[in-house]
């Protein structure tokens, strides 16, 4: 049997010492995450997370920084592969969010976010924890090929 787990995007948002936190009821509990959502068919990782940012906050903004991959399996047993973006904003920008699924967005601390009881999964807390400790890695870690492959023209 092969393994498929579900592979998601995060973007840890932080403006003036605040993260931008989404929330939403999942099976009848108020819930708080970062903007965050599922890897669609042709899309990237960097175009799903400023996709999933647009959609559940209404901010158009690019990840500056790779985080990291966390692995998880949720209660429920589903396995998840999340990757993790950091962006970085200079003020605190108003929040429109375009998925239903979105009741509001908060900017909070990350004593608020860590101390939370309403967290969706333990890796929310676990991306604010990654963002604190300034380990950032560059994008062009991350590498897009379309199918079929071609190879660069090399010449002797």
């Amino acid at each position: 049997m092969t393994f498929k787990p579900h592979v998601t995007v995060a973007c840890v948002i932080q403006a003036e010492n605040h993260f931008l936190i989404v929330e939403e009821e999942i099976r009848g509990k108020t819930t708080w995450n970062q903007p965050a959502g599922h890897l669609e068919a042709n899309e990237t990782l960097i175009q799903a997370a400023r996709r999933e940012l647009w959609e559940e906050t209404g901010i158009s903004a690019a990840p500056q920084a790779f985080l990291r991959l966390h692995q998880w399996i949720a209660p429920d047993q589903t396995p998840f592969l999340r990757f993790c973006f950091a962006i970085d904003l200079t003020a605190r920008l108003p929040t429109t969010p375009h998925d239903s699924d979105i009741s509001c967005c908060h900017w909070l601390s990350a004593e608020e976010i860590l101390h939370s009881t309403q967290l969706r999964s333990p890796l929310v807390a676990e991306s604010i924890r990654c963002y604190q400790t300034t380990e950032r890695y560059p994008l062009s870690l991350l590498g897009a090929f379309n199918w079929p492959f071609e190879m660069p023209n090399v010449q002797d």
